[in-house]
């Protein structure tokens, strides 16, 4: 079992940044591949970002904006998100697992992210 938390979520104006952390806990944190998926009102999750040992992936809507980035010794991951839109407000979850989003992974409980114009 797998313990994903959430926390950097808040309110911002655009054109500001903001860090979301995902803090692990229970199983081997560095054997998952980890990502970020999102949801905002009225619309479907969708994928974010995604990080395994030494690839990183992105949504085309965050490419050149958003990072990701894991730290195995703090079963961290973290997404850096820059030069936000108001587009980006939506909850933000982290997920773990083999296969990202799958029915097998696990995810966090989300956090708000708010971006007004």
């Amino acid at each position: 079992q797998v313990q994903l938390v959430e926390s950097g979520g808040g309110l911002v104006q655009a054109g500001e940044s903001l860090r979301l952390s995902c803090a692990a806990s229970g199983r081997t944190f560095s054997s998952y591949r980890m990502g970020w998926f999102r949801q905002a009102p009225g619309k479907e999750r969708e994928f974010v970002a995604a990080v395994s040992a030494s690839v990183r992936s992105y949504a085309d809507s965050v490419k050149g904006r958003f990072f990701i980035s894991r730290d195995d010794a703090e079963n961290t991951v973290y997404l850096q998100m820059n030069s936000l839109k108001p587009e980006d407000t939506a909850v933000y979850y982290c997920n773990a697992g083999a296969a990202l989003g799958g029915p097998s992974s696990y995810w966090g409980q989300g956090t708000q992210v708010t971006v007004s114009s």
